[in-house]
């Protein structure tokens, strides 16, 4: 069994007028991991800022993930970012996990457009797993979680802003890792409750449901 790096990816927006020169919606601007050894713990992370070449930062992502343009200014361009991402990841038998496969598509779909190519990409595609679908088939529902509504389910607590690509990349490794050494999930006890209530092709239970009895202002 060998190593995980679990990865996320945050993007800017790219407008219509570089549609000519650049053919996709968004582009990379944050690339967050961390790596989980053959124990599932977490033993280092990445973090990197890339400069944009097509996007725009705008007030909506800006106020998603915390990304000012100022922190992108002075950074690498994607080449550079992927080179020393590529130099961090351990050596041997590595595993990408990412949940869903939008940061996957986003690598192949950016590198192609931007027409760069780096050495260990292709292995990193054919090595990869989204653990989406695994946290469902453990609910044993057909629904699609998103990150925010699973870490809550698992009752596992994170540390920064959700959107940030280290945040979301490490909550991702302490979710996964709880996934692969726990049987039965031990969840959320309120959701737990909403879980054990629902039909089985549907949890009728919201993440506002779940938060509407805490008070956060006290």
């Amino acid at each position: 069994m060998g190593k995980y790096v679990v990865i996320d990816l945050e993007m800017c927006t790219v407008p219509r007028s570089n549609k000519a020169l650049y053919s996709y919606k968004t582009e990379i601007i944050q690339i967050g991991a961390a790596i989980l050894d053959e124990e599932y713990k977490v033993t280092d992370k990445f973090n990197c800022y890339v400069k944009p070449e097509f996007g725009l930062i705008t007030k909506f992502i800006q106020n998603l993930t915390g990304i000012k343009p100022s922190d992108v200014s002075n950074a690498v361009l994607l080449k550079e970012a992927l080179t020393e991402f590529l130099a961090w990841i351990p050596k041997g038998d590595v595993t990408m996990v990412s949940w869903s496969t939008n940061d996957k598509y986003q690598l192949v779909h950016e590198l192609s457009a931007k027409k760069l190519q780096i050495e260990g990409m292709d292995a990193l595609y054919e090595n990869w797993y989204d653990c989406q679908p695994l946290f469902s088939e453990k609910m044993k529902m057909k629904k699609t979680y998103n990150l925010e509504e699973a870490l809550i389910a698992t009752d596992i607590v994170t540390e920064g802003r959700a959107h940030d690509g280290l945040t979301d990349a490490y909550n991702t490794a302490l979710l996964f890792a709880k996934m692969k050494t726990e049987p039965e999930l031990k969840l959320n006890p309120y959701y737990k409750a909403a879980h054990d209530d629902a039909k089985p092709e549907e949890l009728r239970y919201s993440l506002a449901d779940l938060l509407a009895d805490f008070k956060f202002d006290e």
